[in-house]
């Protein structure tokens, strides 16, 4: 599977493109739509996600409810489209217009200076509008998709927050279900009801300042089959293309899998997970410190993502940036932002994480239809349980 994805923060609409999706895969537009949802709440979003209210529309590759193997088009349009039509519009405008509305003041730990000199563009509009975290709502909706098609395997996936700033959630052992109860539940998607609060305060007090925070959240997947990815080739290594997904994600800085870098300061005892049997399951670990991930390929136990989110660079009490046209200082230009997105990033970590899940049972299983890629899992789990 593949996707592509297209649209400008600012402009009519977000499109995103999926091409290799099985043919009999029931489709449900409320369940993207929940998704979308998801994303657009958390303690601390700004107030464009009172503007937004996102919706998806299927295009083309689903018809009745069920997908027919052609592309998908996804398309979620921008609500806030009216007041930027001048603005954003394709056809020529004036120089010195309102239309025009040039942006020469690039944002410290924006894509707008980088991308300007990298693309040639004296009007950062350019840049900014596209580089926006506005984007990963597609690609919610894309992952939505990935869900429905792991659901039929019983592959199910949640994600918690773990930090934001300096206070730490502490561990719980949950089930799934749970989890995905309790951090709905939660403005800020954690499960420690003593963090909760401090957490909800810190982002209170950093929109006081004018500031920003960011953090760390965690994607758990479970009812993985064993040997997704493989270890044959660096690119087909699922952990390495699990890291990209999340690194892709705006303003992720950092991504661990399992223990990640606390195995750096433990021996090698305390980090390799024992293997076990049983005529019931099979194969399966005594722990899961390798997250559920060995030598690029899945190991049947869950597969466990962390990614460190950074504040968002857009401050309402900006930083002093440079001026590209007169090359003066001057404070950044402020878009409309929040002042802390942690828990919005996790619904959008799980998405990506769903992403990749699904296209490496698409690699593993492939099929034009959903009932030979289930007859092919079926006959492959058998398989492995009597290995």
């Amino acid at each position: 599977m593949r996707y592509l994805t297209a649209g400008e923060s600012h402009g009519p609409q977000l499109t995103a493109i999926i091409e290799g999706v099985p043919s009999n895969l029931p489709i449900s537009i409320e369940e993207i739509n929940e998704q979308l949802a998801r994303r657009q709440k958390g303690h601390g979003r700004g107030r464009r996600m009172q503007i937004e209210k996102d919706q998806v529309k299927i295009l083309s590759g689903v018809r009745h409810g069920y997908t027919t193997g052609a592309p998908i088009t996804l398309v979620v349009e921008n609500n806030d489209w009216t007041h930027w039509q001048g603005i954003m519009s394709a056809e020529p405008v004036e120089e010195g217009t309102e239309e025009k509305r040039r942006v020469s003041r690039p944002r410290p730990g924006h894509a707008d200076l980088n991308g300007a000199i990298k693309y040639h563009q004296r009007d950062m509009r350019n840049i900014l509008e596209r580089s926006s975290a506005r984007e990963t709502t597609v690609r919610v909706a894309v992952g939505a998709v990935a869900r429905q098609l792991l659901a039929p395997f019983g592959i199910r996936i949640g994600g918690q927050v773990l930090q934001i700033n300096e206070i730490v959630a502490k561990r719980q052992e949950v089930s799934l279900d749970e989890l995905i109860a309790r951090t709905e539940e939660s403005p800020v998607r954690c499960l420690d009801k003593e963090a909760e609060p401090l957490m909800m305060a810190a982002i209170d007090k950093a929109k006081e300042d004018g500031d920003s925070l960011g953090g760390t959240v965690e994607v758990i997947v479970e009812g993985v089959p064993i040997g997704l990815g493989s270890h044959v080739q660096w690119d087909r290594k699922l952990d390495g293309r699990l890291a990209q997904a999340i690194m892709s994600i705006q303003a992720f800085k950092g991504v661990e899998i399992g223990i990640g870098f606390e195995a750096s300061g433990l021996k090698g005892s305390q980090v390799h997970d024992e293997i076990i049997w049983n005529e019931e399951t099979g194969y399966s670990r005594k722990t899961n410190r390798a997250g559920g991930l060995e030598g690029g390929m899945t190991t049947g136990m869950p597969v466990v993502v962390r990614g460190v989110m950074k504040p968002i660079p857009t401050l309402y009490k900006p930083l002093m940036s440079v001026d590209i046209d007169s090359r003066e200082p001057f404070s950044a230009s402020i878009e409309r932002s929040d002042s802390c997105a942690v828990p919005a990033a996790s619904v959008v970590a799980e998405a990506v994480v769903a992403w990749e899940i699904a296209s490496a049972m698409c690699e593993k299983f492939p099929s034009d239809s959903l009932d030979d890629m289930a007859e092919n899992v079926r006959q492959y789990r058998a398989y492995t349980e009597k290995f």
